[in-house]
Protein backbone atom coordinates (compact mmCIF):
# COMPACT_ATOMS: atom_id res chain seq x y z
CA UNK A 1 0.00 0.00 0.00
CA UNK A 2 1.45 3.50 -0.90
CA UNK A 3 2.25 5.83 2.13
CA UNK A 4 0.35 8.54 0.33
CA UNK A 5 -3.18 7.14 -0.52
CA UNK A 6 -4.01 10.29 -2.33
CA UNK A 7 -0.59 9.98 -4.27
CA UNK A 8 0.32 13.62 -3.61
CA UNK A 9 4.31 14.16 -4.34
CA UNK A 10 3.68 17.42 -2.38
CA UNK A 11 4.73 14.82 0.55
CA UNK A 12 7.68 15.19 1.80
CA UNK A 13 8.71 14.28 5.58
CA UNK A 14 7.88 11.34 6.95
CA UNK A 15 7.92 9.50 10.46
CA UNK A 16 8.22 5.92 10.84
CA UNK A 17 7.72 4.77 14.37
CA UNK A 18 9.12 0.72 14.84
CA UNK A 19 9.85 -0.74 11.73
CA UNK A 20 13.48 -2.23 12.91
CA UNK A 21 13.72 -4.86 9.95
CA UNK A 22 13.54 -2.11 7.58
CA UNK A 23 10.91 -2.50 5.09
CA UNK A 24 8.78 0.08 5.67
CA UNK A 25 11.46 2.47 5.29
CA UNK A 26 12.54 0.63 2.59
CA UNK A 27 8.97 1.05 0.68
CA UNK A 28 8.81 4.79 1.84
CA UNK A 29 12.38 5.36 0.16
CA UNK A 30 10.99 4.32 -3.16
CA UNK A 31 9.18 7.86 -3.51
CA UNK A 32 12.07 9.95 -4.46
CA UNK A 33 10.04 13.10 -4.13
CA UNK A 34 10.07 12.02 -0.46
CA UNK A 35 13.08 14.34 0.80
CA UNK A 36 13.54 13.40 4.96
CA UNK A 37 12.55 10.06 6.38
CA UNK A 38 12.69 9.82 10.26
CA UNK A 39 12.43 6.75 11.82
CA UNK A 40 12.38 5.79 15.53
CA UNK A 41 12.93 2.20 16.79
CA UNK A 42 13.25 1.79 20.33
CA UNK A 43 15.70 -2.05 20.15
CA UNK A 44 18.97 -1.28 18.45
CA UNK A 45 19.73 -5.18 18.68
CA UNK A 46 17.06 -5.52 16.36
CA UNK A 47 18.01 -3.31 13.70
CA UNK A 48 21.83 -4.59 14.56
CA UNK A 49 20.10 -8.25 13.89
CA UNK A 50 17.99 -7.22 10.72
CA UNK A 51 20.96 -5.53 9.30
CA UNK A 52 22.91 -8.72 9.43
CA UNK A 53 20.44 -11.43 9.10
CA UNK A 54 17.85 -9.46 6.76
CA UNK A 55 19.76 -6.88 4.36
CA UNK A 56 17.25 -7.05 1.24
CA UNK A 57 14.95 -5.26 4.06
CA UNK A 58 17.31 -3.91 6.23
CA UNK A 59 20.05 -2.51 4.18
CA UNK A 60 18.23 1.00 3.92
CA UNK A 61 18.38 1.45 6.92
CA UNK A 62 22.72 1.87 6.14
CA UNK A 63 22.46 3.27 2.70
CA UNK A 64 19.88 5.66 2.53
CA UNK A 65 20.68 9.27 2.96
CA UNK A 66 17.57 10.73 3.47
CA UNK A 67 16.95 8.31 6.73
CA UNK A 68 17.62 9.48 9.99
CA UNK A 69 17.62 6.67 12.24
CA UNK A 70 17.16 7.38 16.01
CA UNK A 71 17.35 4.50 18.46
CA UNK A 72 14.74 5.64 21.04
CA UNK A 73 11.11 5.41 22.45
CA UNK A 74 8.57 6.37 19.99
CA UNK A 75 5.99 7.36 22.15
CA UNK A 76 8.43 10.37 24.02
CA UNK A 77 9.68 11.41 20.20
CA UNK A 78 6.19 12.25 19.27
CA UNK A 79 5.48 13.88 22.04
CA UNK A 80 7.78 15.90 21.78
CA UNK A 81 7.82 16.45 17.89
CA UNK A 82 6.26 20.22 17.12
CA UNK A 83 3.55 20.96 15.54
CA UNK A 84 2.51 20.24 11.50
CA UNK A 85 6.12 18.57 11.07
CA UNK A 86 5.11 15.68 9.25
CA UNK A 87 3.20 14.92 6.37
CA UNK A 88 3.27 10.82 7.07
CA UNK A 89 3.21 8.99 10.16
CA UNK A 90 3.58 5.39 9.71
CA UNK A 91 3.36 3.31 13.00
CA UNK A 92 5.04 -0.35 12.04
CA UNK A 93 4.75 -1.40 15.69
CA UNK A 94 4.29 -4.60 17.63
CA UNK A 95 0.57 -5.95 19.01
CA UNK A 96 -1.23 -3.34 21.47
CA UNK A 97 -0.13 -5.90 24.94
CA UNK A 98 3.18 -5.55 25.91
CA UNK A 99 5.93 -3.01 24.83
CA UNK A 100 3.98 -1.48 22.44
CA UNK A 101 1.10 -0.62 24.17
CA UNK A 102 1.21 2.91 24.22
CA UNK A 103 1.30 3.41 20.60
CA UNK A 104 -2.17 2.23 20.98
CA UNK A 105 -3.55 5.18 23.04
CA UNK A 106 -5.58 8.56 22.57
CA UNK A 107 -2.79 10.13 23.94
CA UNK A 108 -0.32 9.15 21.26
CA UNK A 109 -2.90 9.61 18.37
CA UNK A 110 -3.60 13.05 19.97
CA UNK A 111 0.16 13.36 19.88
CA UNK A 112 0.08 12.26 15.98
CA UNK A 113 -2.46 14.04 15.02
CA UNK A 114 -0.49 17.15 16.49
CA UNK A 115 2.40 16.52 14.88
CA UNK A 116 0.69 15.55 11.68
CA UNK A 117 0.63 19.11 8.92
CA UNK A 118 -3.04 19.71 7.82
CA UNK A 119 -3.59 17.03 5.36
CA UNK A 120 -1.13 14.60 7.23
CA UNK A 121 -1.79 10.90 7.07
CA UNK A 122 -1.61 8.23 9.90
CA UNK A 123 -1.27 4.72 9.37
CA UNK A 124 -0.78 2.13 11.86
CA UNK A 125 -1.22 -1.57 12.40
CA UNK A 126 -4.83 -2.73 13.48
CA UNK A 127 -4.75 -6.25 14.17
CA UNK A 128 -7.30 -9.09 12.52
CA UNK A 129 -10.78 -9.67 13.34
CA UNK A 130 -10.45 -13.35 13.43
CA UNK A 131 -9.70 -13.97 16.67
CA UNK A 132 -11.37 -12.83 19.50
CA UNK A 133 -8.62 -11.43 20.85
CA UNK A 134 -7.57 -9.67 17.87
CA UNK A 135 -10.72 -8.14 17.43
CA UNK A 136 -11.19 -6.95 20.34
CA UNK A 137 -8.01 -4.72 20.23
CA UNK A 138 -9.23 -3.61 16.66
CA UNK A 139 -12.38 -2.59 18.11
CA UNK A 140 -10.09 -0.46 20.53
CA UNK A 141 -7.59 1.30 18.96
CA UNK A 142 -10.30 2.33 16.31
CA UNK A 143 -12.56 4.00 18.78
CA UNK A 144 -9.55 5.72 20.16
CA UNK A 145 -8.52 6.88 16.87
CA UNK A 146 -11.92 7.91 15.66
CA UNK A 147 -12.05 10.24 18.54
CA UNK A 148 -9.52 12.29 17.42
CA UNK A 149 -9.06 11.97 13.36
CA UNK A 150 -12.28 13.54 11.66
CA UNK A 151 -11.61 10.85 8.79
CA UNK A 152 -11.11 6.94 10.36
CA UNK A 153 -10.83 3.64 8.31
CA UNK A 154 -9.47 0.37 7.76
CA UNK A 155 -7.84 -1.57 5.52
CA UNK A 156 -6.71 -5.61 5.08
CA UNK A 157 -4.05 -7.28 2.65
CA UNK A 158 -2.83 -10.44 2.73
CA UNK A 159 0.47 -11.02 5.30
CA UNK A 160 1.18 -14.46 4.86
CA UNK A 161 3.49 -14.78 7.38
CA UNK A 162 0.64 -13.02 9.58
CA UNK A 163 -1.61 -15.03 11.96
CA UNK A 164 -5.10 -15.68 9.61
CA UNK A 165 -2.91 -14.67 6.59
CA UNK A 166 -4.65 -11.60 6.40
CA UNK A 167 -3.86 -8.49 8.70
CA UNK A 168 -6.08 -5.14 8.93
CA UNK A 169 -4.34 -1.57 9.42
CA UNK A 170 -5.83 1.93 10.26
CA UNK A 171 -5.80 4.56 7.86
CA UNK A 172 -6.60 8.10 9.48
CA UNK A 173 -6.80 12.03 8.52
CA UNK A 174 -7.11 15.17 8.95
CA UNK A 175 -8.64 15.63 5.25
CA UNK A 176 -8.02 13.12 2.93
CA UNK A 177 -10.63 9.83 2.84
CA UNK A 178 -8.68 6.94 1.03
CA UNK A 179 -11.09 6.03 -1.60
CA UNK A 180 -12.73 9.29 -2.69
CA UNK A 181 -9.30 11.28 -3.00
CA UNK A 182 -7.34 7.93 -4.59
CA UNK A 183 -5.43 9.88 -7.73
CA UNK A 184 -5.02 6.78 -9.07
CA UNK A 185 -3.59 8.18 -12.37
CA UNK A 186 -0.71 9.87 -10.34
CA UNK A 187 0.25 7.02 -8.44
CA UNK A 188 0.85 5.42 -11.79
CA UNK A 189 3.27 8.30 -13.04
CA UNK A 190 5.77 7.53 -10.19
CA UNK A 191 6.55 4.10 -11.96
CA UNK A 192 6.88 1.92 -9.35
CA UNK A 193 7.14 -1.55 -9.93
CA UNK A 194 5.45 -3.70 -7.35
CA UNK A 195 4.30 -7.27 -6.68
CA UNK A 196 1.01 -6.79 -4.75
CA UNK A 197 -0.32 -3.04 -5.06
CA UNK A 198 -2.33 -1.28 -7.91
CA UNK A 199 -5.35 0.97 -7.78
CA UNK A 200 -7.62 -1.99 -7.79
CA UNK A 201 -6.25 -3.70 -5.18
CA UNK A 202 -6.26 -0.30 -3.37
CA UNK A 203 -9.71 0.10 -3.41
CA UNK A 204 -10.77 -3.41 -2.92
CA UNK A 205 -8.56 -3.38 0.33
CA UNK A 206 -10.84 -1.11 2.47
CA UNK A 207 -14.08 -2.88 1.25
CA UNK A 208 -14.69 -5.11 4.19
CA UNK A 209 -16.18 -8.06 5.44
CA UNK A 210 -19.00 -8.15 7.70
CA UNK A 211 -17.97 -9.60 10.66
CA UNK A 212 -15.15 -6.86 10.13
CA UNK A 213 -17.86 -4.29 10.12
CA UNK A 214 -19.67 -5.63 12.93
CA UNK A 215 -16.58 -5.30 14.95
CA UNK A 216 -16.36 -1.92 14.08
CA UNK A 217 -19.10 -1.09 14.19
CA UNK A 218 -18.93 -1.26 17.92
CA UNK A 219 -16.57 1.23 18.38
Amino acid sequence: MPPCTCSKSKYKKVLIIGGGDGGTAREVARYHHIEAIDMVEIDGAVVEACKKYMPSTASVLSDEPRLNLIIGDGLKFVEESADNTYDLILVDSTDPAGPGEGLFTVKFYENCYRALKEDGILINQHECAFHALDAEQMQKAHSKIKKVFPIAKVYGFNIPTYATGYWYFGFASKKYDPIADLKAAKWEEFGLKTKYYNTDIHTGAFALPNYVKEVLAKA
